[in-house]
């Protein structure tokens, strides 16, 4: 095989695969369903989302610090469950990377920033371990994006080499930390868009194949 030729995949979750589990969006959408005040919520939220993402917070104690800091007229369990409503598949895009995955033999890893109940969450609701070999989560890792070390110690764990690596993800600081190393990184925008990228690396899924993962 060719020392150029991309042999691992590191993907993003949220706005890769699925809909962002917990952002702005999501959080907005929170508010006004229970009617809280947004801006307080997410400025609660600014200063301990490292520490929750990084695996340092449960759940249980990030609610308490974000919303459950006075009474509220509904549960953490009612809550909880509109968080995790909100995570939703983008269409095609896993059936797309098991495709690549299936047919080309890749390894792929999950390199994400995601806080650990809401990450199994979807792991298991998405079935999300039939697509990755092993999940470089923030959570796991204690590591977050755009910090290059997480990106380092997917190297690390992969044992591949930089120039056969291609990072995915949606937010252009986290490409932009990836390609620091020299890891060939992608902005995804639309999964049309990826697919039309892929073709230029010579990857395309097989028909057949698509209509097995669908």
């Amino acid at each position: 095989m060719e020392e150029d030729n991309i042999t691992t995949l590191f993907l993003d979750i949220g706005g890769v695969l699925l809909t962002n589990g917990w952002d702005m969006q999501e959080r907005h959408l929170a508010a006004i369903h229970f009617d809280l005040d947004e801006d307080e919520m997410n400025e609660r939220h600014h200063l301990i989302s490292d520490i929750y993402e990084s695996g340092k917070l449960t759940l249980d104690e990030y609610l308490d610090r974000i919303v459950f800091y006075r009474q509220r007229d509904f549960s953490k369990t009612d809550f909880t469950k509109f968080m995790f409503d909100q995570s939703q598949p983008i269409k095609g895009s896993i059936e797309f990377f098991k495709g690549l995955k299936e047919q080309y033999q890749l390894r792929v890893m999950a390199v994400s920033n995601e806080a650990r109940e809401l990450n199994e969450f979807r792991i298991q609701k998405y079935k999300l371990n039939q697509l990755f070999d092993c999940f470089v989560s923030s959570c796991y890792v204690h590591l977050r994006k755009p910090d290059v070390d997480i990106f380092q110690m997917a190297c690390n764990i992969a044992q591949t080499p930089l120039s056969n690596i291609l990072f995915i993800d949606d937010r252009d600081i986290c490409v932009e930390a990836a390609l620091s190393l020299n890891i060939t990184s992608y902005r995804f925008l639309s999964l049309a868009a990826t697919e039309k990228y892929m073709k230029t690396l010579n990857f395309a899924v097989d028909s057949r194949i698509e209509k097995v993962n669908h």
